[in-house]
């Protein structure tokens, strides 16, 4: 039974403990070991340590060749409180329990179950595409899509296995994270006009960025696919100045912006920059001219949106044997950086969302079998 053969692929790779620190060389390289002993060959392509890589593999060749991807790296165990060891898995009451089960190593698993079976009955051309540092900003997958070696013409689309419930999913949001800093000049509270007070230009630079987010709530083209319609723009954390009687020389925040796959990220920080340029900074430097305000990218994961109507969907709920609606989650995927690349992408894959980086995260048997027969009808000749 192909659900066996998973079951047992999937409790070797949770036995690795691929947390995104430590690194995943290790799961990779059995993989590609794997794939070799079914004459299947993999590229590697790895990170400036040498302690991470992607995988990609063509296990066979051919026109409206589909792409199979997930992450390998999961996130830590640190801290939480499990039934059992979470890297050895455990099966009760039909769920497979370990780190990682259902984000995402059971899809992994499912896919390499499967490589024997399309290789002895092909139906079209099958990729694998494996990535390091999801969990950290979608990172390893950039330097994947820049060493594919695949013609993008012959590709029908990409599936990501996320978690879904086996559900078909054709957008969700981007989520981008924005670290600002605010350099003033101290004085003394007394003499508080002599100083330029990073924290008040901060909150002005806020207030703005409120504003702007007032704006996408009211005005913004709504999609009512997601449960919260619009774009949202939030300050979650800020520090700044040293103690109450001197005025704060220095002040950051990180800003967070989860928007619609329509919206970008940069016209909204062109919006902030040029209040920052045109309002605060000439304020600031009338006073001291080596103010400044200065913000940097820590993470950016591109939103995705495929057609409901496109082809590839429709293969894809086809394997489903489904006519539900695509669906839209909040979570982000590799799926906007595929996108970007001129792969038609969709997520669909074993599991729930909700299970994801808890203790005693599962994937159910059932989910995986699912999965299974998705797969087997999407790539396979029958």
């Amino acid at each position: 039974m192909i659900e066996s053969e998973a079951i047992g692929l999937l409790k070797t790779l949770v036995a690795f403990p691929t947390v995104s620190s430590e690194g995943n060389l290790d799961l990779i390289r059995w993989i590609a070991d794997y794939l070799d002993r079914h004459d299947v060959k993999s590229r590697l392509s790895f990170d400036e340590t040498g302690r991470k890589a992607n995988l990609f593999a063509t296990i066979t060749h051919g026109q409206d060749a589909i792409i199979l991807s997930g992450h390998t790296d999961v996130v830590p165990v640190a801290g939480q409180c499990w039934s059992s060891d979470p890297f050895v898995l455990a099966e009760r009451d039909g769920r497979l329990h370990g780190r990682g089960t259902c984000d995402m190593k059971g899809f992994i698993a499912v896919a390499l179950a499967l490589v024997p079976r399309i290789i002895e009955t092909p139906g079209r051309g099958v990729h694998l595409a494996f990535s390091y540092d999801e969990e950290i900003g979608c990172l390893g997958v950039r330097r994947l899509l820049d060493d594919m070696p695949v013609d993008r013409t012959s590709l029908a689309g990409c599936v990501i296995g996320e978690p879904t419930n086996m559900r078909a999913i054709i957008g969700h949001k981007g989520a981008g994270m924005y670290a600002f800093t605010v350099r003033g000049l101290a004085a003394h509270s007394s003499l508080a006009p002599h100083g330029v007070n990073a924290i008040h230009y901060a909150s002005r630079v806020i207030g703005h960025l409120g504003a702007i987010a007032r704006d996408l709530e009211q005005n913004e083209t709504r999609h009512q696919g997601y449960d919260v319609p619009f774009s949202t723009i939030q300050v979650n954390r800020i520090t700044g100045g040293t103690v109450g009687n001197i005025v704060a020389d220095r002040c950051e925040f990180v800003v967070d912006i989860r928007s619609l796959p329509h919206t970008s990220h940069r016209q909204l920080l062109d919006a902030i920059e040029d209040f920052i340029d045109t309002q605060l900074l000439p304020e600031m430097r009338m006073i001291f001219p080596d103010a400044s305000i200065d913000w940097r990218q820590v993470g950016d994961v591109p939103g995705f949106a495929i057609d409901e109507d496109s082809r590839f969907v429709r293969d894809v709920k086809r394997a489903l044997r489904s006519n539900a609606p695509g669906g839209h989650v909040a979570f982000g995927t590799e799926a906007g950086l595929f996108e970007r690349s001129g792969i038609p992408t969709l997520v669909c894959g074993p599991g729930s969302i909700e299970q994801a980086h808890k203790p005693d995260e599962f994937v159910a048997i059932e989910q995986l079998e699912r999965c299974e027969q998705m797969l087997s009808a999407l790539l396979l000749r029958h």
